[in-house]
């Protein structure tokens, strides 16, 4: 194992799902049956996480589930240590305006935020939020956003003149004393110069290994040009159980109810897609409804998930010692950080924090010391 790991986990403020075929963004039918996310659901969540030793939680952030702000502000307050990882697309607020949000998020919950910046992909769901950029235009614009975040940070007066933004004086009552980290995904050159510049951790979905191990050069090569250096994070799913035929037994469960049709035209849909790292993930399966085991795209990294939810679409599958070891195999390519979740949330949350990150502690606690 590399040195010690960070391990975040999932907030599902669109509410939680029990299997893939119950992931279908129908709240109608998932408030009949499925854990709503309501602030009781979300802080039993929150304090397992802290509890199990997770080091924040992520919120997603779209039109599909709760503001992500105001979710983890109400939850900050039922929970002492655990880091809010917070999404949220620049498109839709002021960046001044923002960094006043971070100074009063940070001061109310003892320096426990970190932000995830989503440039947004799919036009539909930009135009929802009145923002009609094409995604060229809208990577461009988050540039000039993070330079004015940072920028209103440092305190004092900032001004800034660019394509989007034209800001005078701009400044925070309160400075910020411990500027959260900032994570960015995204695989299209726009992304990845983006994260070059301005992330601290740049996130990329659960491909296999040497898909990894690519995009890492990539970016790392990049954010060399701007003379910075980045940690990488990676978003994906799990199934751990105390034994691997536990494991893939509960992964063909996952896939029960799921219909052909919906999966083939799923799939057309994410191939379609204008986020480049949801038609990577959609290239992972061929849209077809296979058996578990015949979704497993590198030992142990599953391809079920992406049959129906868009997003990040593989899951580490096995014993506590096998998800434990794949995340080591990432671990070596530079990989320092993960975020995690499962079906359901509080069920999966519980097999990784007492199953796997005992493995993973135990490895880094027996690695040799290196000078």
């Amino acid at each position: 194992m590399s040195d010690h790991l960070k391990f975040h986990w999932y907030l599902p403020t669109h509410g939680d799902t029990t299997t893939i075929a119950d992931n279908q963004g129908n709240f109608q039918l998932r408030a009949q049956s499925h854990l709503l996310p309501t602030l009781e659901n979300l802080t039993k969540l929150v304090r397992t996480a802290e509890d199990l030793g997770f080091e924040a939680a992520l919120t997603p952030t779209g039109s599909a589930c709760e503001d992500s702000w105001i979710a983890t502000a109400a939850l900050a307050q039922h929970s002492e240590k655990l880091k809010f990882l917070v999404a949220f697309r620049p498109g839709v607020l002021s960046p001044t305006l923002a960094a006043q949000e971070v100074s009063t998020y940070q001061r109310f919950t003892g320096n426990r935020l970190a932000i995830n910046i989503v440039t947004g992909g799919e036009d539909v769901e930009m135009r929802r939020y009145g923002d009609h950029l094409d995604k060229a235009a809208r990577y461009r614009r988050t540039g000039e956003f993070l330079s004015i975040l940072r920028g209103v940070w440092r305190g004092g007066e900032f001004s800034f003149r660019g394509e989007f933004y034209q800001v005078d004086s701009a400044r925070v009552a309160y400075p910020v004393t411990t500027a959260p980290a900032i994570y960015f995904g995204g695989s299209s050159p726009e992304a990845i110069e983006v994260a070059a510049e301005h992330a601290d951790v740049y996130l990329t979905w659960g491909e296999t290994p040497d898909q990894v191990a690519e995009k890492i050069a990539e970016v790392r090569a990049a954010a060399a040009r701007h003379g910075r250096t980045l940690r990488y994070g990676l978003r994906v799913h799990t199934v751990a159980r105390p034994t691997r035929d536990e494991a893939w037994a509960r992964a063909e469960e996952l896939l029960a109810d799921l219909d052909p049709q919906q999966v083939r035209a799923a799939h057309e849909r994410f191939l379609q897609s204008g986020s480049e790292g949801q038609r990577r993930m959609a290239a992972l399966t061929t849209g077809e409804l296979l058996d578990a085991r015949s979704l497993e795209v590198h030992p142990g990294l599953w391809a079920g998930p992406s049959l129906l939810r868009d997003g990040a679409g593989t899951a580490a599958v096995g014993s506590y010692d096998d998800v434990a070891a794949l995340f080591d195999e990432y671990a070596r390519l530079g990989i320092s950080e993960f975020v995690l979740s499962g079906y359901p949330q509080i069920e999966e949350i519980a097999h990784v924090g007492t199953g796997v990150l005992p493995v993973v502690r135990a490895a880094e606690q027996a690695a040799p010391v290196t000078a």
